[in-house]
């Protein structure tokens, strides 16, 4: 039951952190620093980048929005568990995207041009997908323990 609560809660938990801000930057350390969230950088990859957009889209926003539903369905038996290795690659894919963020971010700052400082929703996003990553581990187990215990009765 604390698996569904948990896997629910990042339904609400993803989109909060797809607008809130990632990092502030800047380009000079005398002005005000612009909040950049997952949203406002796909908008401006949408202008400059179609391809990147697309696949950022992905990665960010579609990969672990449907693996949490899928997941969901599982939990919920309205979906057989032989899709959890689906699921768990969607995970890894949007694990990829904090890894993109975090390399943007130290050669943003090796730079040098201006100043970067990262803010609470990169932390929150990372977190959510770890969450996911784990619930999807710990739903594995719970129903590979759930066949087992049907088996031997």
């Amino acid at each position: 039951m604390l698996l569904r609560f948990a896997n629910l809660s990042l339904l609400v938990l993803f989109p909060v952190a797809w607008f809130a801000p990632l990092m502030k930057a800047g380009l000079l350390p005398l002005f005000k620093l612009s909040e950049i969230s997952v949203v406002s950088g796909l908008q401006s990859l949408w202008g400059t980048d179609v391809l990147l957009a697309l696949t950022v889209t992905f990665f960010a926003l579609f990969a672990p929005y449907i693996k949490t539903l899928g997941l969901a369905l599982v939990q919920f038996g309205l979906l057989k568990p032989v899709v959890l290795p689906a699921l768990n690659i969607l995970g890894k894919l949007a694990m990829a995207d904090i890894f993109l963020i975090a390399l943007y971010i130290t050669l943003a700052k090796g730079i040098g041009v201006g100043r970067l400082e990262t803010a609470w929703g990169l932390y929150l996003f990372t977190a959510c997908i770890i969450a996911s990553l784990v619930i999807g581990i710990l739903t594995k187990q719970s129903l590979t323990k759930s066949q087992i215990g049907s088996q031997s009765t």
